[in-house]
């Protein structure tokens, strides 16, 4: 048999590198061990993670999955990978904390073109430093390489993120009463929603490079576009432990009214006022340069509010002053009222200031 005869298929050579996976886990593994809570029990590289519920009374676990959409394609563009995976925790742990449950812990998937080591630890790096602002474990993940299905340098996140919460304390759409006050806390930017549009208008119809500085950002645009998704949990949390709310609103797909529509039982309306609060400069540019009319604006992005907080309307003071001291921009964006004949449960009315 001749050397050639010998020389037989692997997996390398089918495009999948495992010591270049073993390489990464190298190098994320210091800040992903700091990401853990008292609960977790055994650690990394176990086939499953292990957690510990504690002492419930009576225990709900809520459970949450998404990723970070077409922002990927600019931190792809821009080759910076250590954002992305604090939006991945964001969108997850927020989406949990609505119900009032606490983020115990999430699990990652990363799907990658071709395993570079360094830039896989910058995401799950990313992902660790997430989950410790959010006070959840990173309790196992998963990277698996695609050759032949993605591009080299392409690749994808999604994750599942696991809460609870007390079932006495749960909170919905049931708790709402009339005169509740409807508390807004600002965005960081776009977050993770409308980056087909924004791509669209910035990138491809106004043709803005990534790496051009653009005054009213103070940045570059790139750099405006990868402004992490914020975290509320811990906020949303603290909140709940000083002052009575009602339910909590994450602001994503669908915007501002379309989620409040989500949490508004039958009756009631989210009366809110645009004249509160100007969306930042970001939204400004996207709705001039791509001539975006002000519906299409508010039902694709979160125009500034990131999450909502409904409250009793005696806690109303105590709440904001919560949030400023928690340094959380947070203002009285409405209240809750009868709803009249068949109007939508969630109104946006007046103008924005300087918008």
């Amino acid at each position: 048999m001749t050397d050639n005869q010998n020389t037989g298929a692997s997996y390398a050579a089918a495009g999948v590198d495992i010591e270049a996976g073993d390489r990464a886990v190298e190098l994320f593994a210091p800040i992903a061990k700091k990401a853990t809570r008292p609960e977790v029990r055994g650690g990394l590289g176990g086939f499953a993670g292990l957690f510990a519920l504690g002492d419930y009374k009576k225990p709900l676990l809520a459970a949450a999955s998404d990723g970070v959409g077409t922002k990927l394609a600019v931190a792809q563009a821009m080759g910076k990978h250590d954002t992305i995976g604090r939006d991945l925790v964001a969108m997850v742990v927020d989406d949990l904390v609505v119900c009032g449950a606490e983020p115990l812990f999430l699990q990652d998937y990363i799907a990658i073109g071709k395993v570079v080591p360094e830039h896989v630890a910058q995401i799950v790096s990313g992902i660790a430093e997430g989950c410790i602002d959010a006070g959840c474990a990173l309790l196992g993940g998963e990277t698996a390489e695609h050759p032949g299905v993605m591009e080299p340098d392409e690749y994808d996140v999604s994750a599942t993120g696991v809460g609870v919460v007390e079932e006495d304390k749960l909170l919905g759409p049931d708790r709402v009463r009339e005169g509740d006050v409807i508390i807004a806390m600002a965005s960081s930017g776009l977050h993770s929603n409308g980056y087909s549009l924004a791509r669209h208008v910035l990138l491809e119809h106004a043709a803005l490079p990534l790496d051009e500085h653009m005054e009213d950002f103070g940045r570059t645009l790139g750099e405006e576009l990868l402004e992490p998704t914020r975290i509320y949990a811990k906020d949303c949390l603290a909140l709940m432990a000083e002052s009575e709310v009602r339910t909590f609103c994450h602001v994503t797909g669908g915007g501002l009214a379309g989620n409040m529509a989500r949490i508004m039982p039958e009756g009631l309306v989210a009366d809110m006022d645009r004249a509160t609060w100007t969306p930042g400069p970001i939204f400004r540019t996207i709705a001039e340069l791509g001539r975006v009319s002000r519906e299409e604006m508010e039902k694709t992005f979160n125009m500034g509010v990131g999450m909502v907080a409904v409250v009793a309307p005696e806690d109303r003071d105590r709440a904001l002053a919560m949030l400023t001291a928690r340094h959380i921009g947070a203002w009285e964006l409405g209240v809750v009222r009868a709803a009249e004949g068949d109007e939508e449960r969630a109104t946006l009315r007046g103008d924005h200031p300087r918008f």
